[in-house]
């Protein structure tokens, strides 16, 4: 008897609440939601020798898929919103390529496709978008090989086919950057990855002519035959005409995405410091006399859409600190250009951590503070995911929010049309909203946002979504809002509970 005067509240309270969410009813109004966060939030997946996926090579394709869905799911719950995807580690493909052979790290010999057959970079993109995640393609244009008995070039890597584009130098195989069929050949690679993948970016790490590495380590790189043909004559130094070489491919490459999909994004991630001196207290490795790289002149032309430079340093280390590389990165950004900085997340990961996890907590703090910066990359997605404490104060608070990336308005602003939406109670169980896009419309992402009380949340979906049910209390509000594949935001529909 006791028992059943306890339970008797109880279930007339639940009574009560699902009523009141079948009889929560909505119509339009003109509400104003909160604009919602913009900030590229994005982590490498490496591919090269394993670092991040596959796990190791010679897994089954479920194995390897299974993986790979992990990654994505973990980044998605996170509240990332870009995968910069290694596809291209050194002349190898980790998709069906015309040009260049199977990569050894999913089969562990180069040349030999995933049994049974799939088609990673399609499936990646395919379960990305899924979660309402871009997916930028990563290569590496000019690293052919990195010599090791396991690392074997099979009869169609480049070594064997265009014997005379490559050159031997130390631990590599190399591209030739002076040979002008480089970068017709590095084009045809990148092009038909644009032309024939669903890919949101193109992406080009920090390798261009390869470090020599300490003081008499190597010889000068041995590209004295393309010297000889085609800089020799001209009026250039040898340093100048290398960077030339760069200057051009990096050019072409901008050029020839926009020429095939306007819409596609390329991004370059080089070494942080661009030159010792720049500013005046940083000292370093002198990217552009060491490994030719005009990293700056990229970004003053425009040749680009984000620049992520790679700031592995802490913010209190004066030689090249943080906030001050930062800094003069967005002053040198004249043309307004994404300017996302890379961060050395793998620095607080496991028991090796030589950062604690607030130094990089502290660095995505800094990068919302400084004009001109609208995001960062993890480099990488182990050192990311390793640290659960990082992951922890991610998710309660600088990820609390989801966000979506910034707009690139250069290459368009049009905002899509505001959808159609409409609410009901489902069946005493919640509140489901339907919606429809405007005639024609091809929607990339939707921006749900609601209020209960005070207080706005937000979720990103899928842009072939067309309802979503709430449990719960029924939101006050509700605003929905088309986003276009350049992240171009229409003004939202809402609705409110009629009181």
């Amino acid at each position: 008897m006791r028992m059943s005067k306890i339970l008797l509240p109880l279930v007339w309270f639940a009574m009560v609440s699902t009523v009141a969410l079948a009889a929560a009813t909505y119509e339009p109004a003109n509400i104003t939601p909160p604009k919602p966060p913009r900030e590229f939030r994005g982590v490498w997946v490496t591919t090269l020798r394993n670092i991040d996926w596959p796990s190791k090579p010679g897994l089954s394709t479920a194995e390897q898929k299974n993986e790979l869905l992990a990654i994505l799911d973990r980044a998605a719950r996170l509240k990332l919103n870009a995968i910069i995807f290694q596809v291209r580690p050194m002349c190898d493909a980790l998709y069906a390529s015309p040009i260049e052979p199977w990569s050894q790290c999913l089969t562990g010999t180069m040349g030999k496709p995933p049994q049974p057959f799939y088609d990673p970079l399609a499936f990646a993109i395919a379960e990305a978008h899924k979660r309402g995640l871009e997916l930028h393609a990563w290569f590496n244009p000019y690293r052919a090989l990195i010599k090791s008995p396991n690392s074997q070039p099979s009869a169609s890597h480049v070594s064997k086919s265009r014997p005379e584009l490559v050159r031997d130098y130390g631990k590599y195989l190399w591209l030739d950057p002076g040979e002008r069929d480089v970068r017709d050949y590095v084009l045809r690679v990148v092009l038909d990855v644009v032309k024939r993948y669903d890919v949101d970016g193109v992406h080009f790490d920090d390798y261009f002519y390869p470090d020599p590495g300490p003081p008499g380590a190597n010889a000068d790189f041995p590209d004295e035959a393309s010297w000889k043909r085609f800089g020799a004559s001209g009026q250039l130094s040898r340093a100048d005409w290398r960077r030339e070489n760069v200057n051009a491919l990096i050019e072409r490459t901008y050029d020839s995405i926009k020429a095939a999909k306007p819409w596609v994004k390329f991004g370059v991630s080089p070494a942080g410091i661009w030159r010792p001196g720049h500013p005046p207290q940083i000292q370093g490795r002198d990217a552009y006399a060491v490994i030719y790289a005009d990293s700056r002149k990229w970004l003053a032309n425009g040749w680009l859409d984000y620049f992520a430079p790679q700031l592995y340093w802490p913010i209190a280390q004066p030689a090249q600190s943080f906030p001050v590389l930062l800094k003069w990165w967005a002053e040198q950004n004249k043309l307004g250009r994404h300017l996302w900085a890379g961060l050395n997340t793998v620095k607080t990961a496991g028991d090796k951590a030589t950062w604690p996890t607030e130094e990089i907590l502290k660095q995505i703090k800094i990068t919302r503070q400084q004009a001109g910066v609208s995001g960062h990359i993890h480099w990488n997605l182990h050192g990311l995911l390793q640290n659960q404490l990082l992951v922890g104060n991610l998710t309660k608070d600088l990820y609390a929010e989801p966000a979506l990336i910034p707009t690139t308005p250069w290459l368009g602003s049009v905002a899509p049309p505001k959808p159609d939406l409409s609410a009901a109670g489902n069946g005493g169980s919640g509140v489901k909203i339907t919606w429809t896009p405007a005639s024609g419309e091809r929607v990339w992402l939707w921006l749900l946002q609601v209020r209960k009380g005070e207080k706005w949340s937000s979720q990103i979906l899928p842009g072939d979504a067309r309802s979503h049910v709430f449990s719960g209390s029924a939101p006050d509000a509700i605003a929905l809002s088309a986003v276009d594949r350049l992240s171009n935001a229409s003004s939202p529909a809402t609705l409110a509970a009629r009181k």
